[in-house]
């Protein structure tokens, strides 16, 4: 699992830095708060959770961590595409959505640590 955090991680960070040259190049900043979360939540958050499934490979292999993988990038990518065309268009409906999406990446991190906390032991940390 988590070397499927690391290479997803990968794309969050040229979405982030791709929306940060775009922000730069039009001097239009509306999209700060998407380029902050894709960003931490997405390049940061992801590979920093992939590290630690791959040196606990009991946590990645786990039901948590696929739930937590599912729930993460479902809802990171419902939160940020709700945000970005709230953001554009200022069609406020779209609150609940961002609502939902956030709602089940909450969800999956707080999966993430409950793994973490059950399957980080130095019994399962990968050797070698």
């Amino acid at each position: 699992m988590g070397y499927h955090f690391i290479r997803i991680s990968v794309l969050y960070f040229v979405v982030g830095v791709l929306l940060g040259l775009y922000m730069s190049m039009t001097y239009n900043f509306s999209f700060t708060g998407v380029h902050a979360h894709v960003n931490l939540l997405g390049w940061t958050s992801m590979t920093l959770a992939g590290i630690l499934y791959v040196l606990f490979p009991k946590a990645g292999r786990s039901i948590l961590g696929k739930i937590h993988f599912i729930l993460h990038n479902i809802g990171l990518l419902i939160m940020m595409v709700a945000l970005f065309t709230l953001v554009q268009t200022g069609y406020e409906a779209l609150g609940p959505v961002i609502g939902i999406g956030g709602i089940s990446l909450i969800i999956g991190v707080i999966l993430f640590a409950i793994n973490i906390f059950r399957n980080m032991t130095p019994e399962n940390l990968q050797k070698g």
